[in-house]
């Protein structure tokens, strides 16, 4: 199992290369357009998870940030990709639940997963007044990091300062909107499935090291057991010959 992560973290990476280049340049606009990308008091909470176990406590840190920033803004909503954590978030927060995912990035994130991910969330009438992303952000194949991601509403994002700068019209801003949400789940979709595989390979190496001294200590022990019974028959056929 350990080197199958291996192959599939080198092919996660790649994706998630690519990914990040795209998400990163796609959100920069904000920034330069100065737009306020804090949500309101009722913020949609989009987590980023799997349904695959296996990999460590990577799934229970993005769940333990979901329900921290939940507690500070309890009229926000939850829109969850992956059963893991589901599973974590509904045992507390089953009624902030708006909409859920599964299924999704079983082999490697693809762009259409994201698109019909953001397709369901403009389209179930979830209200809300920005959107905070928290997921695992990939650094090296021994370590991650839960981050978040803030991107605003359509109407905040034509607010901005700096936004006549474009020379946009509302409905190339509405159009941008879309794809800014499914290119930003898109992104952090990769970031997150990079993580879970260089978290599964590092816990099936641990797993093997585990096992494998675990048979050192059987083997020994059972060396000892088989020592003590050839020594105990000796001395038997030597007792009984000295007796004859």
């Amino acid at each position: 199992m350990k080197m199958i992560a291996s192959t599939k973290v080198t092919k996660a990476q790649r994706n998630m290369e690519n990914a990040r280049v795209f998400g990163s340049s796609a959100v920069s606009i904000f920034k330069h357009a100065e737009t306020e990308t804090s949500t309101g008091p009722k913020p949609l909470i989009v987590v980023i998870s799997s349904d695959r176990g296996l990999c460590g406590g990577i799934h229970t840190s993005v769940s333990k940030n979901a329900k921290h920033y939940l507690a500070e803004k309890p009229e926000g909503s939850l829109a969850i990709i992956g059963l893991k954590a589901r599973a974590q978030l509904q045992r507390e927060n089953r009624a902030s639940i708006a909409i859920t995912f599964d299924q999704v990035a079983k082999n490697v994130p693809t762009w259409n997963e994201a698109s019909l991910i953001a397709s369901s969330i403009l389209e179930s009438g979830i209200k809300f007044d920005g959107i905070h992303i928290i997921y695992n952000k990939f650094k090296s194949v021994i370590q991650f990091d839960t981050s978040t991601l803030d991107l605003p509403t359509e109407e905040t994002f034509a607010a901005s300062p700096k936004i006549s700068a474009y020379e946009t019209e509302e409905p190339a801003l509405k159009s941008f909107d879309e794809f800014t949400l499914a290119n930003s789940i898109y992104w952090t979709l990769s970031e997150g499935y990079a993580s879970e595989m260089a978290a599964k390979r590092t816990a099936m190496e641990n797993a093997t090291k585990n096992a494998d001294e675990m048979i050192q200590k059987l083997t020994l022990t059972y060396n000892r057991s088989r020592q003590a019974t050839i020594t105990n028959e000796l001395i038997d056929i030597i007792v009984g010959a000295s007796a004859m």
